[in-house]
């Protein structure tokens, strides 16, 4: 049986990554609301320990994980680290003296609590002092109910709110002036305040370069005078060079001969940084890895998609997918002073063709949408058992070219 998990990040009042909440499933057809929960946190808790790994897919940082009311009472979190995860007590689970003992025994040993999808009643006052975060779905609760639990909880200093499915920039400065101090959704991916844009020199060499790069036989005499207009990106080049994994014998003396030796793939790995470097200022490292995540991904899709020739135009379509956060505009804005191909631009713009398709798969993905994604494999025709192989490898690889940003 396969092991599927996606996660969902969750950051902070400065939109820094606090940790992930992890959403499993046992295989891509179980998508329905009748699922056993119950079988669901065994078999994730399985699934961490012996085929993923907690800090292969958390990334070092707390993993939120579901637990129903007996899995809780099995003790079947202290099967995983308690500095590791925070437990989340599933809004199904009833409050009775057993569950009581339970989360004391946890607490006491250190595990941090969450109550999830939560909605105040006087039964769960005793709960509070073993509680560390409350998690709040901010639209769906009603006013009511959400005046009623933030006046409950602001009694307990010690909780920290956590305001879910915040898609909006304009929902997280609302969330964060009631007092959220945590935030799950994909709001830091939105743009924040839609504006017209002009790309510095800078931007436009590197969009001119990953254009060039997108060709399956791209000019290196071309890609050569692009970097040889810009001198930052020459020098930057130049010092990839000599990094351990390439050092020649031969010293390098000319950007053509530098070109040469990193050859199209690293040349498009070693753009992909510095276009996430560049277009990423200022904004949340999670955007940085989501965007190079979603490339990786997507050009892994792409001999899914009899499309192997075309591998670099999934890369940068995956790439420019977020291109509308990274600038806080429209991305046709964007996307149209771009010297991108039609396909990628109808991808992008019109959600036309299987560019789009292979990123709407991805987006499926991060997102834990099971349903809309098993219909996306069947439209594409990918086997559902190397979804998660590919995507854990595109993971890895974003985690990797996000640290050599830091």
């Amino acid at each position: 049986m396969g092991f599927f998990a996606a996660r969902q990040p969750i950051l902070d009042r400065e939109k820094t990554l606090y940790g992930y909440e992890l959403l499993f499933r046992t295989s891509l057809d179980n998508v329905f609301p009748d699922v056993d929960q119950e079988k669901a946190t065994s078999k994730m808790i399985e699934g961490l320990q012996f085929d993923l790994g907690l800090d292969k897919i958390s990334d070092g940082k707390l993993a939120f994980i579901n637990f129903t009311e007996q899995s809780l009472l099995s003790g079947y979190p202290e099967l995983l680290p308690n500095q590791k995860v925070v437990v989340e007590i599933l809004e199904t689970v009833k409050p009775t003296n057993s569950l009581y003992g339970a989360l004391k025994k946890l607490r006491q040993k250190g595990y941090i609590l969450a109550l999830d999808d939560f909605i105040h009643e006087a039964h769960w006052e005793p709960f509070y002092k073993l509680i560390d975060i409350v998690k709040i779905d901010y639209r769906e609760i009603s006013k009511q109910d959400m005046h009623d639990t933030l006046a409950a909880v602001r009694q307990h200093p010690h909780i920290k709110l956590l305001a879910e499915k915040v898609e909006t920039n304009d929902e997280f400065k609302k969330a964060k002036d009631e007092g959220f101090v945590l935030f799950q959704g994909y709001f830091f991916s939105r743009p924040e305040v839609i504006k017209s844009v002009t790309l510095t020199p800078g931007q436009a060499s590197i969009a001119s370069l990953m254009s060039a790069l997108s060709s399956p036989e791209p000019d290196f005499n071309e890609i050569t005078k692009l970097f040889e207009l810009d001198v930052t990106l020459s020098f930057k080049l130049l010092r990839y060079t000599q990094t351990a994994m390439f050092k020649r014998q031969n010293a390098i003396k000319t950007i053509k001969q530098a070109v040469l030796v990193l050859g199209k793939n690293e040349l498009e790995r070693f753009v992909s940084l510095i276009f996430a470097a560049q277009f990423s200022s200022e904004k949340p490292q999670e955007l940085i890895r989501l965007s190079i995540q979603r490339a990786k991904f997507c050009e892994l899709l792409a001999p899914y998609c009899n499309q192997a020739n075309d591998s670099s135009s999934a890369f940068l379509t995956g790439m420019m997918s977020l291109i509308d956060a990274m600038l806080d505009t429209e991305i046709n804005m964007v996307i149209n002073d771009l010297p991108l191909s039609d396909d990628i631009k109808h991808a992008l713009i019109d959600n036309q063709g299987w560019l789009s398709d292979c990123v709407q798969l991805c987006k499926h993905f991060e997102q834990g949408n099971w349903q809309k994604m098993e219909q996306s494999c069947n439209d594409l025709n990918i086997p559902y058992q190397k979804i998660l192989e590919e995507y854990e490898e595109a993971g890895m690889w974003a985690e990797e070219k996000v640290l050599q940003l830091a």
